[in-house]
């Protein structure tokens, strides 16, 4: 990590591998996997050079603006309530930090590897936010689903090359027999999920509080097992542009209390520990709150900011021990004891969203 003094908060430049390094299997990038995700870093590490990431993250992020900009009554037909708004278009149902409802961004949410992943009527009761089949446009807006699917087959592909690598930094802290297996537990799950991000234009920077690093989206800690995010895009009038505030963007909170920006190139993928990996690695792997900062003054007015994040999670009956050492979710009491991904997204679910299946 470097840092950068030109600000109150500093500026971090991420950990980073390249591809190449990722996906030889004899290449040891413990030291890389522990300074990014181990108990000392910020839970976050970069992936660089991705073969034919650079086009698919352009394709899909430059449809954000036209998927917001459909009309309500298209997009009104592309929401499930049913599934608490976790399956295709999702505007002004999430709460933010105040509890008021999320209006300054719109959501798009599918799993990008099954359409349909099960066919089990009880399971879909249960659990319709994990359970429920995938909403497309194919009429209002048909090149989302191909793109969509694209980007997210490429980076759970490359996430679990990234898990390969965390199971065997965990190895060497834990017996063989006594850890579960991140890479298996991606693998055999149907429960991932992708979520392309549209933050509306601001009309009027000044209704935002200024000071505030949470400002675009509020203090959080993934709650799945390994996230992967693009770099933003923003754009005027769908027009790409520079991001004009440099102290836009995402902040993390460091284990020792530092809130710092991190930085990371638009040709890379990184990739955030959730709180199921800290459970499973018994605290090895550690997650990090982290929130977005939106752009701020003038020349933000009429800004766009569109990206896509990728939730790499364990299935829904998967059984989770909760230990004592691993901080979780302050608003979930859950020390010592069992629950599946199911169970424990519920609760965090009825936390954030007002309406319930």
């Amino acid at each position: 990590m470097s840092l950068s003094s030109e600000s109150t908060v500093p500026t971090v430049r991420i950990v980073t591998v390249t591809y190449s390094e990722l996906k030889d299997s004899n290449i040891d990038l413990s030291a890389k996997i522990e300074q990014g995700f181990g108990p000392n870093g910020l839970g976050i590490l970069t992936v660089k050079d991705v073969p034919g990431y650079s086009l698919l993250r352009q394709n899909l992020l430059g449809l954000a603006p036209k998927l917001a900009g459909l009309p309500e009554e298209v997009k009104r037909e592309l929401e499930d309530a049913h599934s608490r708004y976790n399956f295709g278009w999702s505007h002004g149902k999430e709460k933010l930090e105040s509890g008021k409802l999320d209006m300054l961004k719109g959501s798009y949410y599918a799993n990008p590897l099954q359409d349909v992943p099960t066919s089990d009527s009880s399971e879909m009761q249960r659990y319709p936010w994990y359970c429920g089949s995938n909403i497309w446009p194919s009429n209002s807006l048909p090149e989302l689903e191909g793109a969509f699917k694209a980007l997210g087959k490429l980076m759970f592909e490359v996430g679990l090359m990234v898990a390969y690598h965390c199971d065997l930094y965990v190895s060497k802290g834990i017996k063989q027999h006594e850890m579960q297996n991140l890479e298996n537990i991606l693998l055999g799950s149907r429960c991932h999920k992708g979520r392309l991000l549209y933050y509306f234009p601001a009309q009027d920077t000044t209704t935002q509080k200024s000071d505030s690093i949470s400002s675009w989206c509020g203090w959080h800690t993934d709650h799945g097992s390994l996230t992967g995010l693009t770099r933003a895009i923003f754009s005027r009038n769908s027009v790409e542009v520079p991001c004009p505030d440099p102290a836009s963007g995402l902040y993390i909170r460091t284990r020792s209390g530092q809130v710092v920006k991190v930085v990371y190139g638009e040709d890379e993928i990184a990739y955030q520990i959730g709180e199921t990996t800290a459970i499973l690695s018994r605290g090895y792997l550690c997650a990090t709150p982290h929130c977005v900062r939106a752009p701020q003054g003038e020349e933000a007015r009429g800004l766009e900011r569109s990206t896509f994040a990728l939730f790499m999670q364990p299935d829904w009956d998967q059984k989770l021990t909760f230990p004592k050492e691993v901080t979780i979710h302050e608003d979930v009491p859950v020390s010592n004891c069992v629950l599946t991904f199911g169970e424990y997204t519920e609760k965090l679910l009825n936390i954030y969203y007002d309406t319930k299946p």
